[in-house]
């Protein structure tokens, strides 16, 4: 499906349902890994929605191979943000989880997490932990530029977030305006906004490190990551007044 105007496909929430949303662009490498350890989940998700940014590659033809709970969309090319803001405009689920094209989750991450939520009704959101793995299809010469921390770490990142819809909502959509950082920049917000989060303990995700990460190939990450400080002092000055 062409997503064309989000508002007039927005469906009512159905609770105790999952909404997994996986944004692409040009991921025909690594997508089908990233569906398959969404499939993979102890606690299966009742919708994946893949939003494709613009894809010119055959990552629309990997994400139609797969049957429900997958659904796939299609938006012009706006960025990442644009596209998790499509999916979760899309999905239905009471719960909200995101994972990018190139990361993978470990089986039990929706479970654990879920669990972590229900155990305290106080809790808005939950994180877990990450680590960095090199891509096999590095060849040595790319493994040896490489200067990454590869021990698992509290991964306060978009791809181990799990969050009840409503606190999604009152925080708001992605920035589209931002090229990086946007998950920063709305966490941030939602911190801000007082939104309570826990930290499950144990690995959740897998971030994968290759020839074409973002943030790798994005040359202006430090101004960038200056606008989204920019930006948090703006709300807070203005909140003051």
């Amino acid at each position: 499906m062409v997503v064309n105007c989000i508002d007039t496909l927005r469906p009512e929430p159905m609770i105790g349902h999952f909404s997994v949303i996986i944004p692409v662009y040009n991921g025909e490498c690594y997508l089908a890994e990233a569906i398959e350890s969404v499939l993979a989940q102890t606690l299966l998700p009742n919708e994946i929605i893949i939003v494709d940014d613009g894809s010119t590659d055959e990552s629309p033809l990997i994400a139609k191979r797969f049957p429900k709970p997958v659904r796939y969309y299609y938006q012009s090319h706006a960025g990442a943000g644009a596209a998790r803001n499509v999916g979760a405009a899309l999905s239905k689920g009471e719960w909200l989880a995101f994972l990018d094209a190139d990361d993978l989750w470990l089986p039990d991450k929706l479970a654990q997490q879920t669990a972590l939520l229900k155990s305290d009704s106080e809790l808005e959101m939950v994180f877990g932990g990450v680590e960095q793995f090199i891509s096999p299809d590095l060849d040595e010469t790319q493994r040896a530029r490489l200067q990454i921390q590869l021990k698992a770490v509290n991964g306060f990142h978009v791809g181990t977030l799990l969050i009840r819809r409503a606190a999604y909502e009152r925080v708001g959509p992605f920035s589209t305006a931002l090229r990086v950082g946007e998950f920063i920049d709305w966490y941030t917000r939602a911190k801000e906004m007082g939104l309570k989060s826990g930290m499950m303990n144990g690995l959740v995700m897998r971030r994968r490190i290759h020839a074409n990460n973002l943030m790798r190939r994005e040359k202006n990450i430090g101004s960038e990551y200056a606008r989204i400080l920019k930006r948090a002092l703006h709300r807070r000055r203005f909140a003051k007044e």
